[in-house]
This record gives structure tokens, sequence and C-alpha cells, in this order.
């Protein structure tokens, strides 16, 4: 498969609502699919890579993996809703985290990040109503699935 062929089918699978997210190895072909693209020399698909490669750690909650991937992709394109959105809801995740475990001061840190991050996707996707929501709701609902 061609690098855009990688971009445009890990797109799909992993659209808001897909079920692919509840196939265990549906995604872990797909995160091998992903790393083996990324080795490639064609750099145009890379971001867009990166940043599904992130959704996949970040839904495998390998939160560190998905922070290193979705940063990577937000350098390659700091304009992409989609990265920025995965971002906030690591960062709450992470809050959520330090909160529980009693460590104030980081939480708010991550909330902070969070609400900067939501915030961004909001301006490039104004039309976007899933970036409308309260990332901490965002949260909280996937805690309960």
């Amino acid at each position: 498969m061609t690098p855009s062929e990688v971009a445009d089918l890990s797109d799909r699978l992993l659209a808001d609502g897909s079920q692919a997210f509840n196939d265990q190895q549906t995604m872990a072909r797909l995160e091998l699919v992903l790393l083996k693209t990324l080795k490639t020399p064609d750099k145009t698909y890379r971001a867009v890579l990166w940043r599904n490669l992130g959704i996949i750690h970040y839904h495998q909650q390998k939160y560190k993996q998905a922070e290193h991937d979705l940063q990577s992709a937000n350098e390659l394109n700091p304009k992409n809703p989609r990265t920025h959105f995965y971002l906030a809801c690591l960062f709450a995740h992470k809050g959520r985290i330090y909160e529980k475990a009693g460590k104030t001061r980081s939480s708010q840190q991550q909330y902070k990040r969070a609400a900067i991050e939501i915030g961004l996707a909001r301006k490039l996707e104004p039309s976007n109503s899933l970036y409308k929501q309260d990332i901490k709701q965002i949260i909280q609902q996937e805690n309960e699935k």
C-alpha cells in the first residue's frame, strides 16, 4: 500500500464512533502498517500517519507513546484540529490521573494544557460539534465505556 492509501484507510478506521476501536486485532494490524509506512522515504503523509498512530496508542491507553506520536504529528502539521483534540483528551486524562493521585498542581497543569489544545481544535474547526464539548465530560464518557 502507498502512504496515501495507508493514510486514507487509517482515517476511515479511526473515524469518530468507529467500531474498529473495539477490535484489538484490527488496531494491532493497523499499528504495524502505520509503523512500517512511517519508515518509507515519502514524507507527504507523515503527519497523518503519526496522528493516527497516536490515536491508536491513546485508545490502547499507552499514553506516553500516544503523546510522543501526537506531538510528532503536531510538529509536522500544527494546523490539524484532530491532532489538537486528541492532545486535549490525552492531557485531560493525565490530569485526571494526577487528580486521583492527589497531585493537585500536576493535575491543574495537565488540565490547562488540555484547555489550550481543545481551544486550538475549536479555532481550527469551529463547526465540529465534538470539539465544542467539555473535555472533562469526554474523558468521563470514555471511562464509562
